[in-house]
């Protein structure tokens, strides 16, 4: 199979119509979205979820966490995957943005991925929900999907990131991490995809398609 911009264009088309909810980390401000896709590596947006708004309630603002100690943070996100690790990178990035930019959540890529902790994924998800931005979030669940449609054959998600950018005109890089987290999650599921209920399966390059049990 063939893959076109044409094609990728008609498969994000029908996945949005299926799946118009906006991402569960995107929290309707710069910091809370930053934070909560920092925090949501290597663990459930549904345990990041739960613990937030009672560590927000703690840590209003970034004075807050800037002069935290860092066990303290740790403890209040302390469900969560890799809470430790976190919660240094929390404080470190907070006293950054205090000191280098002003105490704003920066807008440019270069500056999000110079945050502790921050990688491509979160900057990207932070400048596509937040600042309209377009850019590529490639996440466990977009990565497996770009992968399986024959969009990439990249083996890191620094590779898939570039081979979806050319493949995928500029306005419709927001959409993807948009509906591809949901229907990663709902349909294309990392050990045994639900094909016989896919909406794109027609247009995808999966070679080990599932028939209905």
């Amino acid at each position: 199979m063939k893959i076109t911009s044409e094609n990728a264009v008609k498969v994000l088309k029908i996945l949005n119509k299926l799946y118009p909810q906006k991402g569960d980390m995107d929290l309707g401000n710069a910091d809370d979205t930053l934070l909560g896709v920092l925090m949501s590596a290597r663990t459930t947006d549904v345990q990041v979820l739960r613990v937030f708004p009672s560590f927000r309630k703690t840590f209003p603002t970034w004075e807050f966490l800037a002069s935290a100690n860092v066990n303290t943070i740790a403890k209040s996100i302390n469900t969560i995957g890799l809470y430790r690790t976190k919660a240094k990178s929390i404080k470190g990035l907070a006293r950054m943005i205090l000191k280098d930019f002003d105490g704003k959540v920066p807008g440019t890529i270069e500056e999000l991925v110079s945050l502790p902790g921050v990688g491509r994924k979160t900057a990207s998800c932070v400048l596509s929900y937040v600042f309209k931005v377009p850019a590529v979030a490639v996440d466990t669940h977009v990565f497996r999907i770009a992968r399986r449609l024959g969009w990439s054959s990249g083996k890191t998600p620094e590779l898939v990131e570039k081979d979806i950018m050319e493949l995928v005109p500029k306005r419709y890089w927001n959409d993807i991490n948009h509906s591809m987290v949901r229907f990663g999650r709902d349909i294309c599921v990392s050990r045994t995809p639900q094909c016989w209920r896919c909406p794109v399966a027609k247009s995808c390059g999966y070679k080990h398609k599932t028939e209905k049990p």
